[in-house]
């Protein structure tokens, strides 16, 4: 997987924007303007930090051992996942799409996209 493919897929999320508020390293992925991922793209390989369940984050952590409590973010409703070659590409889009969702669902309707139903 290349950062070129992870972003695309990012963004792909409706309503999604890029932003690099803690610098350049560090790329910020947000919907109305709340986090749902955090990519450190100079890592090798890249890793992102998701918003979870807290209880699925637990189970994810015990079950893969590319997921880790997210680094410097709240250990309970964060995931730090390492990006690599043999972690599949539904895993990983299954848990953006989950982190995107956790934050919608956490948003007053009228600052849901269109797209993603309530």
């Amino acid at each position: 997987m290349t950062l070129v493919q992870l972003r695309e897929f990012l963004l792909s999320q409706p309503g999604a924007t890029e932003d690099t508020p803690f610098g350049p390293e560090i790329l910020v992925y947000r919907i109305a303007g709340k986090m749902f991922a955090l990519v450190d793209w100079q890592a090798e390989p890249l890793s992102i930090n998701l918003k979870c369940e807290p209880e699925l984050a637990l189970l994810l952590r015990e079950i893969h051992p590319e997921v880790k409590p997210g680094w410097h973010m709240n250990k309970q409703h964060w995931n730090t996942v390492t990006l690599s070659e043999g972690l599949a590409d539904e895993l990983w889009q299954g848990w953006i799409e989950h982190s995107y969702q956790r934050v919608v669902a956490g948003l007053p309707r009228a600052r849901r996209p269109q797209a993603v139903k309530p």
